[in-house]
């Protein structure tokens, strides 16, 4: 793999019929958040798109995007390493936004393969993907180099039997998926800012969490992870006190 260059770097992108930037900056280290504005003329209210490009001996791309943002996405990577090193391609859920462009990837980096939960990879991923997944089980830990992450499943946490979240244990970065979503197409890469609020606002009209009995639990076990930052897929990655903020959210969601 080639040396990264840190980067704070754009690329034009379409989403419907408005031109957007999609930007790529460093949120942790050796952690990239790609990110794709999605302006209100699109999209009411506007919203974001992000990915997570994870650079070490065995790159790993969590989250693809949906597959009209395949270019701009690959870009933005080009721009720290070739898309052709990419080892893993990770995500969720089985969502268009988490892995539209799934195949597109496989197809850019020829020794990638699917990185997801055993459910996902047992009721979707192995028949839609052009190479079979490497399925984690839940608590397991995949090396990457100096990055190591740890798989957490999360059935119905936000939504999604399969659903699952990643911990990368050198930076404390809980890839967090749809957790903490907030609104709006403008949003810094990084902040210390209240998210929940925020985010909060946005479920209440259109609430797209499962409420399962057991949605307290995988929050529990994703605060005592003790993240620092959190990567969102939409809107900014946050840094603080990821456990408190988890449990908050717990308690919002009225979760036993």
């Amino acid at each position: 793999m080639s040396a990264p260059t840190p980067v704070t770097d754009s690329t034009d992108a379409v989403s419907g019929t408005a031109a957007t930037v999609t930007t790529i900056d460093e949120i942790a280290s050796g952690i990239y958040r790609i990110s794709t504005p999605v302006p209100p003329e699109v999209m009411p209210g506007g919203f974001s798109f992000n990915q997570y490009l994870v650079v070490d001996e065995q790159p790993l791309l969590y989250h693809t995007g949906p597959r009209k943002l395949f270019g701009a996405v690959a870009d933005a990577i080009n721009r720290v390493i070739p898309v052709s090193e990419l080892a893993y391609i990770g995500f969720s859920h089985v969502e268009a936004d988490e892995c539209g462009s799934l195949n597109d990837f496989l197809q850019a980096a020829p020794r990638a393969v699917p990185l997801c939960g055993e459910i996902a990879a047992m009721v979707s991923v192995n028949d839609i993907a052009l190479r079979p997944a490497r399925s984690m089980a839940d608590g397991e830990v995949l090396g990457l180099g100096s990055h190591r992450v740890r798989w957490i499943a999360t059935p119905h946490l936000p939504h999604g039997w399969e659903c699952g979240m990643l911990f990368e244990e050198s930076t404390a970065t809980l890839l967090c998926g749809d957790l903490f979503t907030q609104p709006g197409h403008i949003h810094p890469p990084v902040t210390d800012k209240d998210i929940l609020e925020p985010s909060e606002a946005f479920r209440l009209q259109m609430d797209y969490f499962a409420h399962s009995p057991e949605t307290r639990k995988h929050l529990s076990r994703l605060s005592s992870l003790r993240p620092t930052t959190l990567a969102c897929m939409h809107g900014s990655a946050w840094r603080g006190d990821g456990g408190a903020l988890l449990m908050t959210l717990a308690d919002r969601l009225g979760a036993r």
